[in-house]
């Protein structure tokens, strides 16, 4: 899967919207519209962002692999 996609799957599925999210990263969501529709590379950082607010791994994130494992443990 295109990273892209993992960053419009993951949103949705959290309910947020891309203004939000946008607004997290700290840019304009037209700019975030962007990184969704695979326009725009998504900078390392807001990657990181991302990996951290969602709790999951950033080979998830990125679309390297299809099974989501977490990035904190809830011990």
């Amino acid at each position: 899967m295109k990273f892209y996609q993992r960053l419009l799957d993951i949103r949705e599925d959290h309910d947020m919207t891309q203004k939000e999210i946008a607004e997290l990263l700290h840019t304009t969501q037209p700019q975030y519209a962007r990184y969704e529709a695979g326009e725009r590379e998504l900078p390392m950082h807001h990657f990181i962002t991302l990996a951290k607010y969602y709790n999951i791994s950033l080979d998830y994130l990125a679309g390297l692999t299809d099974t989501p494992k977490p990035l904190y443990s809830n011990n």
